[in-house]
């Protein structure tokens, strides 16, 4: 059933971009991926006309559904073939005529298996490939019989470009610095990052936090490309890692024409999604870092960077990591939770691990000198809300993280002073 609905919606999809021709945008990587999406889309809406992915429609099944414009996905059960039969109707009056269909798709790009960037790339020619970061223990390594053939299946998106296009790289992320080498000289690469190589360089970042309780923080930065530099501002975003987002996108925006200049203000308008480093209110005049969505290594430590980031006078209390299980690390899964624990050592006053693989965290976190008294286990987020509500004190901030599977986001509910607000401001 599944395999006949992908078809369908692969002949729909190849079938609509023949028909309008738009430029196609795509973002793959194992961590930012979302938050380069958006930050694209905001650059490059006031210029051009754009739809990109919503939630996290980086699929077979998702793609195909982005570029038929639909924002729902029925289940692929047979009790849903009415759902499915509405949408392919819609798709082939799109193919006969559609005002105003995009100029630009951009489209985030998941690969979870072997071929799964294979198959996305023989129906969707790519003008622009942009690749974030893989780091040194990427998710989905479950699927995959080592890294490098998951940077190979990643780096497909960029070795596929039609004519005229550019690989957008993440300088920073030597795995990803090294695709460039095997690209055609034909093929423009934009190298974007903090290092002094970088093509299109991030400087002077800070995390600013003003007044909180009127949501005024952020991070402030420079952007620095062909002798050109201009500051950017980020409001109510926090961590390097949305940085790299706008840089990211600020090279998809000079390869369209854009200038710095407008490139900062239209950064200006771009803000997170739910789930993704989003500051929270909590109970007891708390603060929540809800980094929930997902989790590897990588994205864990940089989170923890965040938390260590935090000195402004409203966060005197403890410093609280709340991490979960990080899935689908296949045989890296021991050592990937170990440098996390480490991490967390350096940082955190107390540490609560959810989930059986997050015990290598709770143990290297001891081994490092945390004292054990500071440190809880526990196997499932219930389990952990209710006791991190009694160690709460005023001025503390939560940071909440773990691989979707894990529902971390349902410790950040029993914590939030306004949990009436659940639906719009976590994952759903």
């Amino acid at each position: 059933m599944r395999n006949i609905l992908q078809y369908i919606l692969k002949i729909l999809a190849k079938l609509i971009l023949w028909r309008y021709k738009p430029e196609v945008v795509a973002v793959t990587g194992s961590v930012g991926k979302t938050g380069a999406k958006e930050a694209i889309y905001y650059v490059l809406k006031k210029q051009f006309r754009t739809r990109r992915n919503i939630k996290n429609y980086n699929n077979e099944i998702g793609v195909p559904l982005t570029i038929l414009g639909q924002d729902i996905a029925p289940e692929t059960k047979i009790i849903f073939l009415f759902s499915w039969l509405i949408i392919f109707i819609k798709a082939c009056l799109t193919i006969i005529w559609q005002r105003n269909y995009p100029e630009i798709l951009i489209l985030e790009m998941g690969v979870s298996h072997p071929n799964d960037m294979e198959y996305l790339i023989n129906f969707v020619p790519v003008k622009v490939g942009v690749i974030t970061a893989i780091g040194e223990f990427p998710t989905h390594l479950e699927f995959f019989p080592e890294k490098d053939k998951l940077i190979k299946e990643k780096a497909l998106l960029v070795k596929s470009l039609v004519k005229d296009g550019a690989a957008i790289l993440n300088y920073d992320d030597l795995s990803i610095r090294m695709i460039g080498d095997d690209l055609s000289e034909k093929t423009r690469i934009i190298q974007y990052g903090f290092g002094q190589g970088a093509d299109l360089r991030i400087v002077n970042y800070e995390l600013g936090t003003i007044n909180l309780n009127k949501s005024d923080y952020g991070i402030s930065f420079k952007l620095e490309y062909n002798g050109s530099i201009v500051p950017v501002r980020l409001n109510k975003v926090l961590g390097k890692q949305q940085a790299f987002a706008a840089a990211a996108a600020a090279s998809v925006g000079v390869f369209f024409g854009l200038n710095l200049v407008e490139v900062s203000n239209a950064l200006r308008e771009y803000c997170s999604l739910p789930g993704r480093t989003k500051l929270l209110k909590g109970i007891k005049n708390t603060w929540i870092i809800d980094d929930t969505y997902n989790a590897s290594p990588l994205a864990t430590i940089a989170s923890l960077k965040i938390l260590e980031e935090l000195t402004n006078e409203e966060f005197q209390g403890k410093k609280i990591a709340v991490l979960g299980d990080m899935l689908e690390l296949g045989v890296n899964t021991e050592i990937g939770h170990q440098q996390v624990g480490q991490k967390a050592a350096e940082i955190v006053d107390l540490l609560f691990t959810v989930g059986k693989r997050a015990n290598f965290i709770a143990d290297e976190a001891l081994k490092q000198g945390l004292d054990k008294e500071k440190v809880f286990k526990f196997s499932q987020p219930e389990q952990a809300g209710l006791d991190i509500q009694k160690k709460l004190n005023q001025g503390d901030v939560v940071l909440i993280k773990g691989s979707r599977g894990m529902h971390m986001e349902r410790i950040v509910k029993e914590i939030m002073a306004e949990p009436e607000k659940a639906e719009k401001l976590l994952i759903a």
